[in-house]
């Protein structure tokens, strides 16, 4: 496996990856989308169907890991550091490509719910984000189609929930027999898939579970970048959370299949 495959791998799955997610997040909220308020359990569906889709694709190519701590948990647990950087290039570049792809792909849908009086006034609720719109907090109407936030700001609970989340998933993953730092095979896959739905379905509440720093970090900058009128601010306040988070559990998670898996 190249460094050249492994940016490209990564790089195609993890923007499928974020195309999907941020799809169904876009969907669920915009205004003229015809799945308007589909709800918590349609997201998470729709995430976990990103990460089917964008490991398959880059399985062959990358292993599909998608998520820079997923790649951390495998280098603690191979000691495999030097293709790291290049997985973090396609994940990064990926997750904002994929971000971009979202916002053409509902370009309409976001002028439509922009512009429009109910939500300007604060009354539409975007289920992606906190479930109230307070003024006094950064964000704005459809930040939480491109990155998380949480419902009650608390950033030691914040973190915590990021960071067990995260540790849940690597853990899985790194017991599936990734054993040689690569890849999981197609069913390892599936069932990653089906633990990231379960995930948010149990652990998502509390911060709408970003568990990977690519999937917040590169959206957040295209919204930041995007000239969509009165989208409000991108809360880089807390966007240091769905980073370190993700990247402690991942740690913790590496650490502790060496010490009691190995």
């Amino acid at each position: 496996m190249s460094n050249g495959h492994i940016v490209i791998g990564e790089l195609f799955g993890t923007a499928v990856l974020i195309l999907l997610g941020g799809g169904v997040c876009a969907a669920v909220t915009l205004k003229k989308s015809k799945a308007k308020d589909a709800g918590w359990v349609a997201i998470t569906f729709g995430w976990g169907f990103g990460v089917l889709g964008g490991a398959y694709i880059a399985n062959g190519y990358s292993g599909g890991q998608l998520n820079p701590a997923v790649t951390l948990g495998v280098a603690i647990k191979t000691g495999q550091w030097s293709h790291v950087p290049y997985y973090l290039i396609g994940q990064f570049a990926g997750a904002i490509i994929g971000a971009f792809l979202v916002w053409v792909v509902y370009m309409g849908q976001f002028a439509a719910h922009l512009t429009d009086a109910e939500v300007l006034a604060g009354h539409d609720v975007d289920p992606a984000g906190p479930s109230t719109r307070d003024e006094s907090l950064p964000g704005g109407p459809v930040l939480g189609v491109f990155s998380t936030g949480p419902e009650i700001r608390n950033a030691v609970q914040n973190l915590l929930t990021e960071i067990i989340a995260t540790a849940v998933l690597v853990l899985f993953i790194l017991t599936q027999g990734m054993t040689n730092g690569l890849a999981l095979n197609g069913l390892g896959i599936l069932l990653t898939a089906l633990l990231v739905v379960g995930i948010g379905l149990s652990l998502g509440g509390p911060t709408g579970y970003a568990i990977n720093p690519a999937r917040d970090l590169g959206p957040r900058i295209v919204h930041a970048l995007l000239p969509l009128p009165n989208k409000g601010g991108s809360d880089w306040g807390y966007a240091w959370i769905p980073v370190v988070g993700p990247l402690a559990g991942a740690a913790i998670a590496g650490g502790l299949y060496r010490l009691c898996f190995t």
